[in-house]
């Protein structure tokens, strides 16, 4: 397992889209619940995560990717914007971080946006996601601006805007 046998796969079929809704589940409970509490995590994937919601994003034009070995370790999902690819998800699972396996989901992202002649990437992270935050900055995003998006059912999204100019 790990980085050398790892791959990105298109995710186009109704199983690639449970699949990725079901790793959702299990890598938002585990990171996001102690962040943003078990009732904001379970709405968050019930309205963003779900395979009705994966299909509707993938039909809008967003494209999504299984990161597998052995078996699915993470997923990201990007979309085309005017100059700019907009990286919408990308998570791993807890016990793969830290191999590697997030740089190079960020370098596939990085050629993706080569490959469609954008100059930029752009995402969206939490205000208390540390440790993703220092990711990210290693990689060379720079924080752009403060954004606080009202979600519904009385949740708020208090992100930070991050940016790579390519």
């Amino acid at each position: 397992m790990g980085i050398n046998n790892s791959q990105l796969t298109p995710v186009n079929t109704d199983l690639e889209i449970a699949r990725v809704a079901t790793l959702a589940t299990t890598i938002w409970t585990q990171h996001y619940t102690p962040i943003i509490g078990k009732e904001q995590v379970d709405y968050m994937l019930n309205t963003f995560q779900s395979a009705e919601t994966i299909t509707s994003q993938i039909a809008e034009g967003s494209h999504y990717f299984l990161l597998q070995s052995e078996n699915d370790l993470g997923y990201l999902s990007i979309k085309a914007e005017e100059q700019t690819l907009f990286l919408s998800k990308i998570y791993l699972l807890q016990n793969e971080r830290g191999k590697g396996l997030g740089k190079k989901m960020m370098n596939f992202v990085t050629s993706k946006a080569h490959e469609m002649r954008l100059n930029s990437i752009r995402l969206t992270v939490n205000k208390y996601n540390h440790d993703a935050i220092v990711s990210y900055e290693k990689m060379g995003f720079t924080k752009k601006r403060e954004v606080v998006f009202d979600i519904g059912n009385g949740y708020i999204m208090d992100d930070y805007e991050m940016a790579l100019e390519l």
